[in-house]
């Protein structure tokens, strides 16, 4: 198992605040489809687990409907609370009362404040102004305190450029999937300009859902190399070119093994590699309804 000291590397953001590059996310596997009320032992359980084995980064949101087992698993771990790193989403545009939701979203998780509060998605807005509106009430939380950092969560270009013609604060981060089959370069271009930083749900999506793939070879290549497993072979990929990647898992020794991904570095030509394979085929494997199927931005 992982030296539970394993240092997880960090992202300084357009705030000045770090993120750090490794989370565990509560979503997923754990989204709840039933009622929030009734407590999932297991989310508790796995969340205490990441956390005593070194994860202080968690991802949640409102529409995982698993906040209040978050809540509790920090109560729980006995970590200092400027120790950790947590995240939590409102779930779109539409919302008339963010600060309202945000407050909710605190009140579950037993916290004074978040992290990092992100739009989950922008598909309900119809409008520019809608867009814009839901961004001035995240402006409004960070500005109460609420939330440290605010970003946005699933933005396309055309989303972004909205936001930022009436924004007094450039968006954080913008969490989107990424993974060599969805290398995003039209949008990750747009970040790059504007200074938001990339974070990655779905990073392992790869080698646990778009095989066979023309990637397969080599990443099995690169995991013999580096005596890891493809899955932490994905989480470096999106570490060594800065993007912050969220994983998750119920068993404690994968959870153990996805920290070695902060032991070794690819090269810049495996890297690359990894690229040029991933263009060959385009896979999404979250939110497909909601984006065009060609849509590689």
């Amino acid at each position: 198992m992982a030296n539970i000291h394993t240092p997880i590397p960090a992202l300084k953001l357009n705030d000045g605040t770090s993120m750090p590059m490794l989370a565990y996310g509560t979503g997923t596997a754990w989204y709840k489809t039933g009622e929030e009320s009734k407590i999932d032992q297991a989310v508790i359980d796995s969340v205490k687990t990441a956390i005593k084995l070194g994860y202080t980064h968690l991802d949640g949101a409102e529409m995982y409907k698993t906040e209040p087992e978050l809540g509790i698993a920090i109560q729980e771990s006995g970590v200092a609370r400027d120790k950790l790193f947590v995240t939590t989403k409102v779930p779109d545009t539409s919302r008339s009362d963010i600060a309202g939701s945000l407050r909710a979203s605190l009140k579950k998780l037993g916290l004074d404040y978040v992290d990092l509060y992100l739009i989950h998605s922008p598909f309900a807005a119809k409008t520019d102004e809608d867009i814009q509106g839901a961004w001035a009430q995240m402006e409004a939380v960070q500005k109460e305190g609420l939330a440290r950092s605010i970003g946005v969560s699933n933005f396309r270009p055309v989303d972004l450029k909205a936001l930022v013609k009436t924004a007094k604060v450039v968006p954080a981060v913008n969490q989107i999937e990424f993974h060599p089959y969805l290398q995003h370069k039209g949008l990750l271009g747009v970040h790059k300009e504007l200074g938001i930083a990339t974070v990655a749900y779905g990073p392992l999506t790869a080698v646990t859902k778009a095989k066979p793939g023309p990637a397969d070879d080599f990443l099995a290549s690169l995991a013999k190399k580096y005596a890891v497993s493809e899955g932490e072979i994905s989480l470096r990929y999106c570490i060594d070119q800065d993007v912050v990647a969220i994983t998750t898992s119920s068993k404690e020794q994968r959870l153990s093994d996805y920290l070695r991904a902060a032991t070794f570095k690819l090269t810049p030509v495996e890297i690359k590699t990894l690229n040029e394979l991933g263009e060959q085929k385009h896979f999404r494997g979250f939110w497909s309804a909601k984006f065009d199927e060609n849509d590689r931005t």
